[in-house]
């Protein structure tokens, strides 16, 4: 998928694709294997999150039926552990977000996924506000954050399964959370706001983006690992993806508006500072490269992919740094950049 057009090449060649039973949504690739966790997205109580093996060289995507388990509720994210987490064993650990925060160990050996721990932060009720998204910290990779529609963040020490900090994060429901460095991470709501906490000063936040129509919710933040100044997130309802950065608070650096439908899903580049992809209900995944400034007509897309139909997820992984992982209604598909 280079700068000629993505059907220029034979399909075959620049995407693999593994066809669910049921819709997708989470999505996540593993850091130390070749290993893809998906997961379910059904309105129902029974959901599930299958693990797949992806082989590069045979451009073969096949499930693991041993892994394959059931979650409750669809998970809104999917997350395997950063490399940076030192564990014994091998195996893999896979967080998922829904009504609670639940751990789960993938063995190495794939003969089975079993569950380690379920972490729920309420102390009255057996019952807690739905998570929305998590982040785990690479940086310091006991740390994990969840965010939730109570408009709190939760921040756990996940090898001791303790809540380490909670915060009233924001004035409505807290949409994303990621993580820039050990103790900052930042958040986005649905009262319109971009805000950055530190660890260290818990009493205060710093706003660096609202939204230009009060109170539009933004859905999703994307931290630039390679460049750390920087951040996008994107709008309900908008084709934009808005280009952050913290040094110049208040006003994009850039808009990315080349979308024909509203854009649910973005990620940096893994290994670069200036490409980060975008999917959307144009059923279009496009890749761009941020210039360091932007022309008066704006910024067209470096390459663009055409899915079946409306991407919902998109994920780069950082330990495949050639593919980049979408999923739309029942197929997770797999592109070669």
């Amino acid at each position: 998928m280079d700068n000629a057009a993505p059907d220029s090449l034979p399909r075959s060649e620049t995407a693999v694709t593994y066809d669910s039973p049921y819709p997708l949504y989470a999505m996540s690739f593993s850091s130390s294997t070749h290993r893809i966790a998906v997961g379910s997205f059904l309105e129902d109580y029974n959901n599930r999150i299958d693990i797949l093996s992806f082989d590069s060289d045979s451009m073969s995507l096949k499930p693991l039926p041993s892994l394959s388990f059931e979650h409750p509720y669809p998970p809104t994210k999917l997350m395997f552990s950063p490399p940076s987490l030192r564990r014994s064993g091998g195996g893999d650990l896979l967080a998922s977000s829904g009504d609670f925060l639940r751990l789960w160990e993938v063995n190495e050996d794939s003969s089975s996924a079993e569950p380690v721990s379920v972490l729920n932060n309420s102390k009255t009720s057996e019952f807690c506000a739905p998570l929305t998204s998590f982040d785990w910290n690479d940086v310091e990779p006991k740390r994990l954050g969840t965010c939730s529609i109570d408009t709190t963040c939760t921040i756990w020490d996940v090898e001791r399964s303790v809540v380490e900090t909670q915060l009233i994060a924001h004035d409505k429901e807290v949409h994303d959370i990621a993580w820039g460095e050990a103790r900052v991470f930042a958040s986005v709501s649905a009262d319109g706001s971009v805000r950055i906490f530190d660890l260290r000063d818990k009493e205060h936040s710093t706003i660096i983006y609202e939204s230009p129509q009060p109170d539009t919710p933004l859905l999703r933040l994307a931290w630039n690992k390679q460049d750390l100044r920087c951040m996008a997130t994107i709008l309900m309802d908008s084709n934009k993806v808005v280009i952050l950065d913290i040094r110049s608070p208040t006003m994009p650096v850039a808009e990315l508006e080349r979308h024909q439908g509203s854009v649910n899903a973005i990620a940096w580049a893994p290994q670069s500072c200036k490409h980060i992809c975008s999917g959307g209900d144009d059923a279009q995944a496009l890749i761009w490269e941020l210039p360091t400034m932007a022309g008066p007509n704006g910024i067209d897309p470096m390459s663009v992919y055409s899915a079946g139909s409306e991407i919902n997820q998109l994920q780069w992984s950082s330990s495949l740094p050639d593919w980049i992982g979408i999923a739309f209604a029942n197929k997770m598909q797999l592109l070669r950049v």
